[in-house]
């Protein structure tokens, strides 16, 4: 099928183009993951839980402690890594008190890791799960040439710290909702602050009527990620990532029974354009963000093992990839859905990469609007499923990413997005995918970003 890939210099729409200010991490030399060099901070292994429905699935009743150690544990016993090894360990998640440290910690003990192993907690909103990455390989938000004061300042693979850390993300939103905090009461002058609070599903809605993303597109690229993930569901492409998660659930009697939740819950194979087309509007009258073309709220939790290649070849451990470079940039609040598109130019740059000689992006879908003010491509018909056609639609910066490349087995539309786990998630199933199709291959796992952020990494996968 003919490609159409429509590439705009400028955003469209009544407001200035956003001038994002990157703050981007250390990219190692250009070089194949096959060569190897030793130095080079690598990917060994992750898994992760299925994603349940938040309130009402199998981990409803389910701690986050009990979900992180599921996934902390299953990593170390796949490896047969004794977990005194680790150097540290980092977790990111949004919404417990104090970025979660304190079940992290909870959790490490329960998965049978001990005291001497150091553990910290980060907040990075959507991008928790991402960040525990880069904090563990400690990439840091800086450039190469500012590394000697980072390696004073930093701890982290690349920084010499320790050869070997453990990189997780975990959100129960079953147990617990969003809380606003406490505020200046300044804030009244100062818009950008302001539009810090402005909900979620408005910042799509903003998007949507900024960038001109009809509802009609929405619910077909919605469609679209439900059948992508039905696909995998049915073909087994999750079995190798996902970790059943035995656990104990009530019914509306208070009854207990026990359950193992084998699978994601979100998935809906019998989604149809017809159906996705009747939901009403979630966050304004007249809108075209609905609870069918949304994230799905989840719980859930990652786990990411990653060490400097050369303590992986003295362990015995595999390569599954190599971190090459990661950006976070900042966005207009009021929009913060365009932020994978101005942090992936940047983390492509830093690994001497394009977009071209990309195979495979995992891209948060928060909301479709976003992804799809960022996607410029007619689908495919064996991507979107039979009889059904996505228009091209304009692009929110210079990416011309083809569709086809985009979440092949889906995203958080039709699997959830359990808020500090994402990030996390989306790398164990980005190097599930590459590992599925045996090739070299890079790959790249951005998310928008709450108060307007946008960040991106990239991995190679050096082949079967």
């Amino acid at each position: 099928m003919q490609r159409l890939q429509v590439v705009l210099g400028h955003l469209p729409g009544g407001r200035a183009q956003p001038r994002p200010s990157p703050c981007s991490g250390f990219s190692g030399s250009f070089r194949s993951a096959a060569v190897g060099n030793p130095e080079d901070v690598v990917v060994v292994h992750g898994r992760r839980t299925p994603i349940g429905k938040a309130k009402r699935g199998g981990f409803k009743d389910t701690s986050p402690d009990e979900l992180l150690s599921a996934v902390m544990t299953a990593v170390l016993k796949d490896l047969n890594l004794k977990p005194e090894l680790l150097g540290d360990i980092c977790v990111g998640n949004v919404l417990q008190p104090g970025a979660g440290a304190p079940l992290a910690r909870i959790a490490q003990f329960l998965s049978g890791i001990p005291e001497t192993v150091p553990l910290s907690a980060v907040n990075r909103l959507c991008s928790s799960g991402l960040q525990a990455v880069i904090n563990i390989a400690a990439l840091g938000e800086g450039t190469l040439a500012q590394s000697k004061m980072w390696i004073l300042l930093a701890g982290g693979i690349r920084n010499g710290s320790y050869d070997i850390g453990l990189a997780c993300g975990v959100e129960s939103m079953s147990r617990r909702e969003q809380e606003l905090g406490d505020f200046s009461p300044r804030i009244v002058d100062c818009d950008k602050a302001q539009d810090c609070l402005i909900p979620m599903g408005i910042t799509s809605e903003n998007v949507a009527e900024r960038f001109g993303v009809s509802r009609q597109k929405q619910d077909e690229f919605a469609l679209a990620s439900q059948y992508k993930a039905s696909r995998a569901h049915m073909m087994g492409w999750f079995k190798s990532e996902i970790v059943p998660v035995t656990t104990t659930i009530s019914d509306d009697q208070g009854n207990q029974k026990t359950i193992t939740v084998h699978q994601d819950e979100g998935i809906r194979p019998g989604t149809t354009l017809e159906g996705l087309a009747k939901l009403k509007p979630a966050f304004k009258e007249g809108g075209s963000t609905t609870a069918g073309n949304s994230s799905q709220v989840s719980d859930g939790a990652a786990a990411v093992l990653l060490a400097k290649r050369s303590k992986a070849s003295q362990l015995g451990l595999p390569v599954l990839a190599v971190l090459k470079s990661f950006a976070v940039v900042g966005v207009p609040p009021d929009v913060m859905g365009i932020g994978p598109a101005y942090a992936i130019p940047v983390a492509l740059e830093k690994a001497g990469l394009t977009v071209g000689d990309i195979d495979v992006f995992e891209i948060n879908e928060a909301f479709a609007s976003q992804i799809l003010a960022q996607v410029p491509k007619q689908v495919p018909e064996d991507v979107l499923g039979p009889g059904v056609s996505l228009q091209a639609v304009y692009c929110v910066e210079k990416l011309g990413i083809p569709i086809e490349k985009v979440n092949p087995c889906g995203g958080a539309i039709a699997l959830g997005h359990p808020l500090g786990c994402t990030g996390a998630r989306q790398i164990v199933t980005l190097l599930n995918e590459l590992k599925r199709r045996g090739k070299s291959a890079y790959g790249v796992v951005s998310m928008c970003i709450g108060t307007g952020m946008g960040a991106a990494a990239v991995f190679e996968y050096s082949g079967n």
